[in-house]
């Protein structure tokens, strides 16, 4: 493992302005299996004019003139297991752990954050923030939280450079606010405590602000057809039309959060076309409802990942914003934390999403200790950096790689361009960063090393990358 802790700290010879520096101006930063160092950068021949172009050949095209959608950022969630794990690093570890996230220099820059109001399955168990039974709040506290969660998104916040964005999503209301009398195992709201629970939010965003932590956006519900072994809480589609239009939407502007954004869904992509549509076809309900979340675990069955479905619903409801809000791979084994095929699945989700119309990109929980957990129900799960809390070491798995080869590069701002590939065996997506640099992410799959010609307008010039590899290109 040790050949992974020392690559990203000599991530600073590979910050993307540098790139601007470079002779050719193209910059290849490259990521491939079995590779003693990762994201490692080499120069591309300058793009040159007149290529003849025969079908034969891969290429990737990019056309900076085909403008999509900007590009919010991509981070991962601050749970209380991420929180736990990073209290028990020592100083060393602390500093590398925020550095190999939030540096764009030394790091891979990420600019977003999730968290949950009160807690999930990734806890050390279920707690809330008020006594059970209280509807009207009055005990309302988010002491527990001040223990590991908020110091660590304090430190975050400072690591991204002051600014942040931080969404919060809820796993489930109170226990005696639902009709199963328990926050595990599904169970939905009550009628007589919607207008409380809303409230509760309200409450949560304030306990937070003053805690010098804003909150960006929140999302109705985690996973609302979804009845788990650990919190959760259930919502048909009109169910959470009703519960957004009628109780959340009117207490966030009546408490002054009319700019906080609220997110619906936030579940797989299967069923997202669905719930758009009875949401956003609500006039009511649909203007409180910024934009939707969605996460990938619908190929849990063995389905081929549904990326047809956020551009379906980024062509029906042009003006609201698609992010994938979580990701993770599941059912963690500790003997495969380098297994190549984790980092691929990240990399293809995020070029789809993204190519699909999504805005920005979510992970899951960024720590997680060598048993990956902790979690309260025994759902472990692999994260893109573990912690050995035996030998104080962090693990730089592939996640990790793969996604800091869009954190780092497409900036927020950013605005998505046109791209394709003129053969299946490569992804790519490509952005155009505020900035004026280009950044094209292109990925291999397959078991051969393969060589294309890379587009931008008309000229062109050839790269190749290795097999089982991710590049990004910047021009």
């Amino acid at each position: 493992m040790r050949a992974f802790v020392v690559a990203v700290l000599g991530l600073a010879a590979l910050a993307p302005q540098a790139a601007a520096a470079a002779g050719s101006g193209i910059a290849v930063y490259t990521t491939a299996q079995g590779a003693p160092r990762q994201m490692v950068r080499s120069e591309a021949p300058p793009l040159r004019e007149g290529h003849p172009l025969t079908e034969a050949e891969n290429s990737v095209f990019v056309e900076p003139g085909r403008r999509f959608q900007e590009f919010l950022g991509i981070g991962g969630a601050i749970t209380d297991a991420t929180a736990e794990t990073f209290a028990r690093l020592d100083a060393s570890r602390q500093a590398e752990f925020l550095r190999a996230y939030y540096d764009v220099e030394q790091g891979i820059g990420y600019s977003l954050a999730r968290t949950t109001i009160h807690s999930s399955d990734f806890s050390s168990g279920s707690y809330t923030y008020v006594e059970e039974g209280d509807a009207e709040l009055a005990t309302f506290s988010i002491e527990h939280d001040r223990r590991h969660r908020i110091p660590l998104i304090r430190r975050a916040i400072a690591a991204a450079g002051g600014t942040l964005p931080l969404m919060a999503s809820p796993w489930s209301a109170p226990a005696f606010m639902k009709d199963s009398g328990n926050m595990l195992q599904g169970g939905s709201l009550l009628p007589q405590y919607r207008q409380a629970w809303a409230k509760y939010y309200t409450k949560f965003i304030a306990a937070y602000e003053a805690e010098g932590i804003p909150i960006w956006s929140i999302s109705v519900q985690n996973e609302p057809m979804a009845k788990q072994t650990w919190e959760s809480m259930l919502y048909t589609a009109e169910e959470e039309r009703d519960f957004l239009r009628d109780h959340l939407g009117p207490a966030m502007h009546a408490a002054g959060y009319q700019d906080t954004k609220i997110v619906v869904w936030d579940h797989n992509r299967d069923m997202m076309v669905h719930r758009a549509n009875v949401i956003f076809g609500d006039p009511e309900a649909s203007k409180y409802a910024w934009g939707m979340g969605f996460h990938w675990y619908e190929t849990w069955a063995g389905f081929e990942p549904m990326f047809d479905n956020v551009a379906r619903v980024h062509e029906a409801w042009p003006d609201k914003v698609l992010l994938l809000t979580e990701a993770t791979v599941e059912k963690f084994d500790r003997t495969q934390l380098q297994r190549w095929s984790n980092g691929e699945r990240y990399g293809t989700s995020i070029i789809h999403d993204l190519n699909n119309g999504a805005s920005a990109w979510i992970d899951w929980n960024m720590l997680l200790d060598e048993n990956g957990g902790p979690n309260h129900v025994g759902n472990y799960c692999f994260a893109p950096l573990h912690a050995d809390t035996r030998t104080g070491e962090l693990v730089y798995t592939p996640s990790y790689w793969y996604i800091g080869h869009f954190s780092k590069f497409l900036r927020p701002g950013a605005h998505r361009v046109g791209v394709a590939s003129s053969r299946s065996n490569l992804l790519a997506t490509a952005f155009l960063n505020a900035d004026g640099r280009l950044a094209t992410v292109v990925m291999n799959p397959t078991g051969e090393a393969i060589t294309y010609n890379f587009y931008v307008g008309t000229a062109s010039t050839r790269i190749t990358i290795p097999a089982h590899a991710i590049q990004t290109v910047v021009k």
